[in-house]
């Protein structure tokens, strides 16, 4: 993703949390949410088309299968920005009840940048991409344990979208090219579903948790009620890491996928990582490993997903 207005600390965010008994946010269980995190940085670097990749995409399939989605891959090839030969691309959906034409899309993306191109001592490093990359992984394969138990009347597709970190070259490379692709086929395929809602996660693992109102999101005439629902949620339960007030206009897969797709759809993202300010960031450096990820941001985001879904007309 790409910030477009990166604001400054005008005003004081919510302290850090503190570890908490994390029974609070059940049924969503954090600190599963949190293996899964763990489990695929141990692979490694998930860039597009790697060895990685394909690892992490059987680890996804496993978990989507034995939560009861009807799993899909949406596959198609590109060729390789720096080498020219080709590499396939895979956006994998989790489907629960499929039958269902009214649906609700979560989603995030699951690829890692090439190199840790911000990080001050080292941008050609390997990436992990704990936050950014895992943290939505993760949270989704929770997600997915509890989807057959929401009393709904909306089909729920969980989708992982690829590509969207694939940059050698910023100033050549496209982003966001496995959300461009989905958006394409959604707007221009005979198809007998229409998302009501979607959500975007993406770096919502952050210790120092806090998720400012993307402006985006915030500002789309389509999209305004479902940011001020979700944060009313969070308010309702208590989470006041969810601040109600806009911070970051985020170029991110939610903007391929409302501006092509007509998709209302919004982004929950913490891009202050750890924290507001002008101080160290830890966005795509060799600092985005697990040890700066939490069970608790992730039970916290995933507790307002799966009460605003529940709660859902």
């Amino acid at each position: 993703m790409v910030a477009l207005n990166r604001a400054p600390s005008e005003e004081p965010a919510p302290p850090a949390a503190k570890a908490e008994d994390l029974s609070r946010y059940l049924p969503f269980d954090g600190q599963k949410a949190y293996q899964h995190l763990v489990d695929v940085c141990k692979l490694g670097p998930r860039v597009s088309g790697s060895p990685a990749m394909k690892l992490q995409q059987d680890y996804i399939r496993k978990y989507l299968t034995e939560a009861g989605a009807q799993v899909q891959f949406q596959s198609w090839d590109i060729r390789h920005p720096e080498t020219g030969q080709p590499v396939t691309l895979s956006n994998i959906f989790g489907r629960f009840h499929p039958e269902r034409t009214e649906r609700i899309l979560l989603c995030c993306h699951y690829d890692t940048r090439p190199y840790a191109d911000e990080d001050p001592d080292n941008p050609k490093a390997p990436f992990i991409g704990a936050n950014d990359g895992a943290s939505g992984v993760g949270l989704l394969l929770e997600m997915a344990r509890h989807i057959e138990q929401v009393d709904t009347k909306y089909g729920v597709d969980l989708v992982f979208l690829d590509a969207e970190e694939f940059i050698f070259d910023r100033e050549r490379d496209p982003f966001f090219v496995g959300s461009t692709y989905l958006a394409e086929k959604y707007r221009n395929a005979d198809i007998n579903f229409r998302y009501k809602w979607g959500i975007l996660v993406d770096m919502v693992g952050d210790k120092d948790l806090q998720i400012y109102q993307e402006r985006n999101s915030l500002s789309w005439r389509d999209t305004r009620p479902l940011v001020i629902d979700v944060w009313r949620v969070a308010k309702k339960l208590n989470i006041p890491e969810f601040v109600a007030r806009p911070r970051h206009t985020v170029n991110d897969d939610h903007v391929p996928l409302h501006d092509i797709g007509g998709i209302p759809i919004i982004d929950i993202i913490d891009f202050d990582y750890p924290s507001p300010g002008y101080g160290p960031k830890y966005w795509h450096t060799t600092k985005d490993v697990p040890e700066n990820c939490s069970a608790d941001s992730l039970a916290k985001v995933g507790k307002v997903i799966l009460t605003w879904l529940q709660e859902l007309e």
